[in-house]
């Protein structure tokens, strides 16, 4: 930009100070600016040295900046990803009360399906650059590194994370990535994968609040299918998400009404406001009752899961700024 500027420069002060002719002030303003040492079209008066001067100092300054910059552009090959990734790790430092997924494979896929239905911020810590290059995107916020290194963790923004699914597909890093997590942030709620039976109590013992075991419950959906076919689908169907097309929501007390004054499901009538029937309540305690009655009292800290079409939910959560 300063060049084209310094270029414009040259040329109207040859034209309007040297009186020289349009191609004539081209001329003389790139050879100037240049320095390969042509002669004038036409000899020079007081003035016009005296601009020519200028027009000389200013362009060593300006073009050897631009050549520098070029040059550094040139020799560093990874000067564009390295933009990219200041970037994105800006985005990542400033987010709060976010997931991180470690792995990137099919459950890791999965899980960041989900979690993007539901708008929810997440990071992913994925080792294989190819993988990276070949998802990344807006939405996808992506650390390349190895989900067992501290400093990995530390960079995805595990001290302000609120959950951490651990979805790689060795049961050994799966359990030292449990191990790392619940040391750097013990408030942080794990849920870790395990391909064997054997290791589901040693991730608990390490400090992961839930283990998904994906070969038991592929099996146990497969049985399913042929014992109660027609539920499962319907299951099936509350849970599967896509452009924001979500059955089912889980809210707490707190986001429905100020809870000092104890409410009633009744009292809330949700189902008149918003269409949406309370299939459940979770306690304080966290015990689950499923269809409770409509006089329970929904205390601080508790949670009720409302079923409705995909309309209804986004009305809920419009109406409540639930988010």
């Amino acid at each position: 930009m300063m060049l084209v500027l310094l270029l414009c420069i040259g040329v109207l002060g040859y034209r309007y100070i040297s009186g020289y002719l349009w191609l004539d002030a081209i001329y003389m303003t790139v050879i100037t600016v240049t320095t390969v040492g042509f002669a004038e079209v036409i000899p020079l008066d007081p003035q016009s040295k005296i601009f020519t001067i200028f027009l000389i100092l200013a362009s060593v300054v300006i073009v050897g900046y631009a050549i520098s910059i070029i040059t550094d552009y040139i020799l560093s090959r990874n000067n564009f990803e390295d933009i990219k990734q200041r970037k994105m790790q800006k985005k990542i430092d400033a987010m709060t009360n976010h997931i991180i997924i470690c792995g990137y494979g099919r459950n890791g896929k999965q899980a960041a399906k989900k979690l993007l239905a539901y708008n929810k911020p997440f990071v992913i810590i994925e080792r294989d650059k190819e993988v990276i290059e070949k998802f990344q995107d807006e939405e996808l916020a992506f650390v390349l590194g190895n989900a067992n290194e501290d400093e990995t963790l530390f960079t995805a923004g595990i001290k302000n994370a609120s959950t951490l699914i651990s979805a790689l597909p060795n049961d050994a890093d799966n359990l030292f990535v449990v191990l790392s997590a619940r040391q750097i942030n013990s408030s942080l709620t794990i849920i870790s994968r395990a391909s064997e039976e054997t290791s589901y109590n040693k991730l608990k013992l390490a400090g992961a609040n839930n283990v998904i075991l994906p070969d038991r419950i592929g099996g146990d959906h497969m049985a399913s299918l042929v014992v109660i076919p027609d539920l499962v689908e319907f299951i099936d169907n509350l849970g599967i998400v896509g452009q924001r097309n979500i059955n089912i929501e889980e809210v707490k007390v707190e986001q429905l009404y100020n809870a000092q004054e104890v409410k009633t499901i009744r009292d809330l009538d949700l189902r008149k406001k918003t269409g949406c029937t309370v299939i459940g309540f979770k306690d304080v305690k966290g015990e689950y009752i499923v269809n409770p009655e409509a006089n329970t009292k929904l205390v601080s800290g508790s949670k009720i899961i409302v079923l409705g079409r995909p309309e209804q939910i986004i009305k809920l959560n419009s109406e409540y700024k639930i988010e």
